[in-house]
């Protein structure tokens, strides 16, 4: 919304005057005015709330006008599409957003700007209520920055970010501030910056590091200052150069083939030990055949009986074995016969006989 031009002042304040944007004075007011006016602003937005006008013996809706005006000028405007971009005239709601279509839009943010409001129904109308004055630059809520991206690297973390809205330089800047720590430890806060990255150096290798940011809107001509609110809390773990990793590579491989082979050599050292006991764990019970354990289980069954009708005489058959014993000078003689027979030429087999 743009100020109208101060050739116009005068003619806009004659048509004021002659009841062009209010109603006269001996307007009679039937309805009860609208209560609680809250002005919001965060940072580009902007928005008139209140109250709802509650009637029992009428059922149709209430519908509220909001108008403004500048400091400089008492002549009061309607929040219209043609010169706000939003209609705020004929509104069954309780809000009025001026920058709902754009942030860039609405009142300008270093201008003194007064509201009022008031409620209709049909021909009845209420008295206007006005909320308090404000300047949005100075009166604003100013939000954390926004779109926050860590960088870690070798002992630092680079921050990078964007302002929590546009602000044109001639006019205003932000401080930017980063309170950062090691997890469970002291917080520390580095000096304020203007510019959109910050860089924190010094910090140990492959440590956790949590921060928050925060923005400062500066007024310049002004020199007033408007702090913001901190930032969620993120964490970041700083890195190491390639040397330090490939020693951590080589330590953990020789750590890791370490422990196994102490594992290994325990349970051989176990195994060998307790031996029997092993033997004894993985041993297999005996098992009982069948037929006997039917027996066990009921002996008036005649299993044993039908077992020896079954084997057959050539299962029983039995070989015998005699055992010849002699002195033993008799065995010697004997002994002693049996090689002269053996290599005796009349004992041996004649080629061609019968």
């Amino acid at each position: 919304m743009r100020p109208p031009p101060l050739l116009l002042l005068p003619l806009l304040l004659l048509l004021s005057s002659c009841g062009a944007a209010t109603p006269p004075a001996d307007t009679p007011f039937q309805l009860p005015a609208p209560r609680n006016l809250k002005v919001h602003l965060y940072n580009a937005q902007q928005a008139l709330s209140w109250e709802p006008v509650s009637l029992n013996n009428d059922a149709r809706p209430v519908v509220y006008q909001v108008q403004y005006k500048y400091s400089t000028s008492s002549t009061w405007y309607d929040v219209n599409r043609k010169d706000s971009r939003v209609d705020c005239t004929h509104l069954t709601g309780t809000e009025c957003n001026f920058t709902a279509n754009s942030l860039s839009e609405g009142f300008p943010r270093h201008f003194n700007i007064t509201l009022r409001l008031r409620a209709k129904l049909g021909d009845l109308v209420s008295a206007w209520v006005e909320a308090p004055w404000f300047e949005h630059y100075r009166n604003a809520t100013i939000g954390p920055p926004e779109d926050i991206w860590v960088t870690p690297e070798e002992g630092s973390l680079i921050i990078s970010f964007s302002s929590p809205f546009d602000v044109p330089a001639s006019v205003a800047f932000f401080w930017y501030y980063v309170y950062y720590w090691e997890k469970g430890g002291s917080k520390q806060v580095t000096h304020r910056v203007r510019s959109n990255f910050i860089t924190l150096n010094d910090l140990k290798p492959l440590r956790v590091y949590c921060f928050q940011l925060k923005a400062e809107l500066f007024l310049a001509k002004e020199n007033i200052s408007r702090p913001g609110h901190l930032s969620n809390i993120s964490c970041s773990e700083t890195t190491v150069d390639a040397a330090t990793k490939l020693q951590q590579v080589i330590l953990i491989s020789v750590g890791t083939f370490l422990l196994l082979s102490v594992l290994v050599g325990a349970c051989l050292f176990l195994v060998l030990k307790y031996r029997g006991l092993v033997k004894y764990w993985f041993h297999s019970a005996p098992s009982i055949p069948s037929q006997i354990e039917e027996y066990l289980k009921d002996p008036a069954q005649p299993i044993l009986d039908a077992l020896d009708k079954d084997s057959s005489p050539k299962d029983d058959a039995w070989d015998s074995v005699s055992i010849v014993s002699f002195p033993e000078n008799k065995q010697e003689d004997i002994l002693q016969n049996t090689l002269n027979q053996s290599t005796d030429p009349s004992h041996q087999p004649v080629e061609g006989g019968p």
